[in-house]
Order: C-alpha cells, then structure tokens, then sequence
C-alpha cells in the first residue's frame, strides 16, 4: 500500500520548484521506466502486480506493489500505466560536452514540455548526444516531457545555460547554424560535420542574440514555393527534418 505522504511526494513532483528542491523527478510507464532505471538512481518504484524489474536493471532503493487504483491515485497522468517511478535527477557538466566532430542541437526558448520530450526523442534517434538549452526553455524533468522522451533521456545529455556565451565560447572549428524563415534552403546549403543547430521557440523562433551567432541560417522550404501555406513547422518536426539531413550527407 503506497502512504499518503509518498503520494503527496510523487504529486508535488509536478511543480518545477518542488523537483529541483530535493533533485527528484516523476517517470511513468514501462518503456520510459524500463529505459531509465538503468540510467537513474531510482528512489521509489511503484507498480502493478503485472509489472517486473528488467532483469539486470540495478535495484530501487523501495519498490512498492499497488492496485490499479491506487495507481491511478498517485499517478501524474490521466490514464496510468503498470509503473510509476521517483528518480534521481543527475548533472551534465557542460565543460564535458564534446561538440567538436559532433552534431550538437541547443534549443533557445522551447516552452512546450511536449515539444521538448520529442526533440529529446529525435536527438537519441539520429545518435545526438548532447542537447544544450536556454535558461529560458522549459525543464527537461517535467513529467510531460518525460513521458515525451519514450525513455531517450537515458542516453541523451541534456544540460541548461546561458546560450549566448555556450556558443560564443564554442571552438572555431563548430560551425552554428540557426532554422530561420529568411535563411537558406537546407537542401541546397553546405552542411558541416562540426556543427551546432540552434531550434527556437515554438513562437518566436530563435533569439535575436542568439541568431547573431549564428553565421549560418537554415530553411526548410514549403512546396510548391509561392503556394499559400502554414505559417511554419512545429519546432519537433523541423527538428527531424534538420538532423535527418545532416545525417543523410555529413559524417558526425
């Protein structure tokens, strides 16, 4: 039988404050849990009579067997899964982050905790390692985009800062590019295997400052040209279609 107090802990999870207060965050379902357990400290697992530990997966430090019910009472979700688990959030120290030879994605001003699950997803599909976010984009432990990354949190580094100096302080040798409606046909435009893509917000696109930085703008171009279309992409989609064509011609 789970307590009140730990479902009153796994609900005020929700609240970014809460989470970063004692460095704890929600995941649920089987797929995401059973990929992140062995990424992440687990604290408390809580599940179904149907639900098994992946064999190998390193121990919780409490496992709790519930009702469907009871489940449904400490859930964050409104159709609950067989698992729910408290884990430990861990460190990405960005001095560490190897962004030379590589493809690297920084994300400037992202709010949807959807949209940011799925750009995490995108990244561990096409082999991107790292992901560098605004102070401003939303928080990668918010249980919606949790639930969003399918278990992709486990081997992709997420990491948080000013973006501005991250870029500036960035080797010669990266090149940065930005998406931007005024920029050049990605289909046409050199593409580098030392490279920096920066995904602005869902809104307002890339930052003034940031796309100062950045020598190099990308557009995904809408067909057939001139033909009245939507306004843009949802900021997940051009996120594939970008990665997708840096992995089809360069080597990173």
């Amino acid at each position: 039988m789970l307590s009140k107090n730990k479902i009153k802990l796994i609900r005020s999870l929700s609240a970014k404050k809460n989470r970063y207060e004692i460095s704890l965050f929600v995941a649920e379902g089987r797929k995401c849990v059973d990929d992140l357990l062995p990424a992440f400290e687990c604290e408390l697992l809580v599940h179904t009579p149907e639900y098994t530990i992946p064999q190998g997966a390193p121990a919780p430090k409490e496992v709790v067997e519930v009702t469907h019910d009871e489940l449904r009472h400490a859930s964050l979700l409104e159709a609950p899964q067989s698992v729910l688990a408290i884990m430990r959030m861990k460190s990405v120290d960005l001095s560490r982050i190897k962004t030379s030879g590589a493809l690297t994605l920084a994300i400037d001003g992202v709010q949807d905790a959807g949209n940011m699950g799925t750009i995490i997803r995108i990244a561990d599909w096409f082999g991107i390692d790292n992901v560098v976010c605004s102070n401003g984009t939303v928080d990668v432990y918010n249980p919606k985009c949790v639930q969003a990354t399918m278990g992709a949190l486990a081997r992709v580094n997420v990491c948080y800062t000013d973006l501005p100096q991250f870029l500036k302080s960035l080797h010669p040798d990266v090149e940065l590019y930005s998406t931007s409606l005024s920029g050049s046909n990605i289909y046409e435009s050199e593409l580098s295997g030392s490279a920096v893509v920066v995904m602005g917000n869902e809104g307002n696109g890339v930052s003034d400052e940031v796309m100062k930085l950045c020598r190099r703008q990308l557009l995904i171009p809408s067909y057939p040209a001139g033909r009245p279309t939507s306004e843009s992409l949802n900021v997940g989609v051009a996120t594939a279609i970008v990665c997708a064509e840096f992995r089809r011609r360069v080597s990173c």
